[in-house]
This record gives C-alpha cells, structure tokens and sequence, in this order.
C-alpha cells in the first residue's frame, strides 16, 4: 500500500473521529490524542494547528518537549513566531542556560528579522558549543548581516570537524562571491574531491565555475576529466574535446580518446584533423562493419587517396573507383561524396564524361556551389571545351577569389585553353 494512500486512509479516520469531537465540543482529548493529532498535522504540513495542539500540551503538563515541538511547528509554518519567541524567553528564564532553547531562537529571531537578538543567541551557543550543528546554525546570523569573514571562520570550524560536502559548496559560494578567496576556494575543493571519491558532482560544477572565472584552462580540463572518470556522460566528453580544441591541443584529445576508448566519432574527425589517415580508415572500417551505412565506403575512398603518397598509383585509385561504387550503388548521394568520386575521375582522366555527369548530379543538390562548379568547369577544360570552361570558372573566380591554390591553378589553365 503507497505511503499517500495510507495517509488518505489516516486522514479519513481523523476527520470522522475526530471531528465529531471537536463538533461536540465537551470531551476533553487525552495527551496521548492530542500527540497522534499533532503528529497528523505535522504529517500534512498543518502547521498551525500541529503548534495549538503542542502548545496546549505543554500548557497542560510542562513538559518541554511539547514546547520545542510547538515552536519547532511555528518555524515550519512561519506563524506566530513572536509569541514562540516570547514563550521560549519564559522557559529560558526558569531554566537558563539551556542550549535547546538558543538553537530555536536563532532562526525564530532571524524569520522575524531582529538579527541582533539572533546573533547575541549565536555567540552564546558559540561560547558553550562547538558541536559542527551548533556551530552551523551559529554562522547564520553573521550570514544574513553581510559578515561574510565572521561566518566563513565559523562555518570553517564546522568543515574541518565533519568534511560536510554542503558545508564546503556553502564556504565556496562565499568565498568566491564575498570574500575574494577564489583560489583558497579551489584548493579546499580539490583537496576534497580527491580525498572523497563519492563527491557529488556538484564540488565538480563549483570547482569549474571558479577555474572559469580564473580563466584557467587547464583546470576545467582535468577538472571535467575527473568528472568524466566518475561519471561517464556525454556531455562531459564533449566538453573536455571542447577544452582540448580552446588549447589546439589535437595530440591531447586523440590521446584522451584513444586512453578511454570512447567518443569514437569525435576521435574519427580528429584523425582526419591530424591527417592519420591510416588511424581513419581502421575506424571507418569498423563504422562500416557496425552500421552497415555505405556512407563508410564513400568515407574510406576518400581517406584512401588523400592518404596515398603517390596520388597516380593506379592500384590505389583503382581501390578508390571500387569503395566509390560500391558505396553509389548502395544508395550514398551525398554532394560532398559525388563532387570528389566526380572530380577524381577527371583529375586522373580515368572516366571524363562519367565525372562530369557525376558532378552534375551533385550540383542539382547544389546549384551554386563553387567547389562544385569548378570542378566541372575543369571538366570542360579537360575536354577542350575551352569556352565553356571559362565561363564556369570566371563564377568560381568572381565568387570566391584566387586565394586557394587550386583555383588558383585551374583559373590559370583556364585562360590559356585554346
């Protein structure tokens, strides 16, 4: 039976028992009744009526158990707080020096805003205390008046006794908005995280946002690969990629990948980045194998020629000819793929009309693309179509300038075509 369904049930039984009581108005309820009520309304957040009932239970027999609950009821609830004060200053004076009391002062005073009674209460407790939930509660005047050093010591105290982690976070806010301590801040939360493996992730987020603020690079970078280490996601990979990339650190990613053996895509494109071209193709293979996707094929045939050292090795561009049409065959059409399989085939003047058809299919995906047209425009040239060459190649030109060497060469060639 779920716990909300037991409370139903409970709360049916209350309202027909006890109601009818109340309705009657002339049985007195037992001190046993009137715990089990206030129990009830503590449950369903009743507050007001939880603090009456434990008030007329320390009325009726002293007990100072009834009064701490009936103003633990009035903080929750946030009611009556300056009748919970006095009450408990009445207690305290019959029984002074009792520490319960200052620990319910504190924040009845603080929620009804008279910080100087809640800090003479916190220095009180401090001088009888140094117990790490007294000494906590005890910062918290000092917090809310701005007296971020005073508190930052207390709370300091309160660290070093229990290596509390929401403690740390609290220090760490403090010293990196109020007290201009980042790196003070960053060495109690690196020493943390590495002498407590099963810190959560949110250390990890401060120590980040703090190395952010110092610009410290390398500090989020192996900040986020410690966080990765504890807790694989993606998007802590990518950042880490992201980090090595602001360095133009491509030796260090590859590194970092290859290490984990993760992020296998990333680690594609950094291969080809690097020009690994033999690295590539071993992945492209295994993409293949996996996916079965004929874009690999395309992929490969492209890694195979522009890693070839001798780019007229008719065995090499034979394996081309062959991942290309494979790949073709098997429904790749991607312009990119089409443009260099197209361009490769008049280049090499191995199929010059079978390039060009090739390349004519790409730009119907493409029509203005200037890497496209200049290569068909280098198929015209190569087929002597002098004319028709300069014309296509004079929009490459106009379009994208002469500063690439290849187009730069094929313009040149171009205009001396007779």
């Amino acid at each position: 039976m779920s716990r909300n369904r037991i409370i139903s049930i409970f709360a049916t039984v209350f309202v027909l028992c006890f109601g009818s009581i109340q309705a009657k108005e002339l049985m007195v309820l037992s001190e046993d009744e009137l715990i089990i009520r206030g129990l009830f309304y503590e449950e369903i957040g009743a507050f007001e009526q939880s603090r009456a009932l434990y008030g007329k239970l320390f009325d009726t027999t002293g007990d100072k158990v009834y009064l701490f609950k009936e103003v633990t009821s009035s903080l929750l609830g946030r009611t009556n707080i300056s009748q919970s004060i006095t009450r408990l200053k009445l207690w305290d004076k019959k029984h002074p020096e009792t520490l319960e009391v200052k620990r319910l002062l504190i924040p009845l005073y603080l929620v009804n805003d008279d910080v100087k009674e809640a800090k003479k209460e916190a220095e009180y407790l401090l001088e009888r205390s140094d117990t790490a939930i007294d000494l906590e509660l005890a910062s918290n005047p000092f917090l809310y008046t701005g007296e971020f050093k005073r508190a930052l010591e207390i709370l300091t105290k309160v660290y070093e006794k229990t290596a509390n982690e929401d403690v740390l976070l609290r220090m760490s806010v403090i010293m990196n908005e109020y007290t201009n301590e980042q790196k003070r801040a960053i060495q109690l939360l690196e020493m943390h995280r590495r002498m407590h493996h099963n810190s959560s992730n949110e250390v990890y987020l401060q120590l980040l946002s703090l190395y952010v603020k110092q610009n410290d690079i390398d500090g989020v970078l192996e900040t986020y690969k410690a966080l990765y280490a504890k807790d694989p996601q993606k998007e802590f990979l990518s950042k880490i990629i992201d980090a090595y990339a602001y360095k133009k650190d491509i030796e260090g990613a590859i590194a970092f990948l290859e290490a984990n053996h993760e992020g296998k895509d990333i680690l594609y494109a950094l291969y080809k980045e690097k020009k690994d071209f033999k690295k590539a193709i071993v992945l492209a293979d295994q993409f293949y194998e996996n996916e079965k996707d004929p874009k690999w094929l395309a992929e490969k045939a492209i890694l195979t020629f522009e890693g070839a050292q001798n780019k007229d090795d008719k065995k090499m561009i034979q394996e081309v000819i062959t991942s290309f049409e494979k790949a073709i065959k098997m429904g790749v059409d991607d312009s990119v793929y089409l443009n260099y399989y197209g361009y490769t085939l008049i280049d090499k003047e191995i199929d010059i009309k079978k390039g060009m058809k090739i390349i004519e299919d790409a730009l119907v995906q493409q029509p203005n693309n200037s890497y496209y047209l200049d290569s068909l425009a280098w198929g015209y040239y190569k087929e002597h179509q002098c004319k028709k060459a300069y014309e296509m190649m004079k929009k490459v030109v106009d379009q994208e300038g002469l500063e690439e060497p290849e187009i730069a060469d094929h313009w040149e060639k171009i205009q001396k075509c007779k």
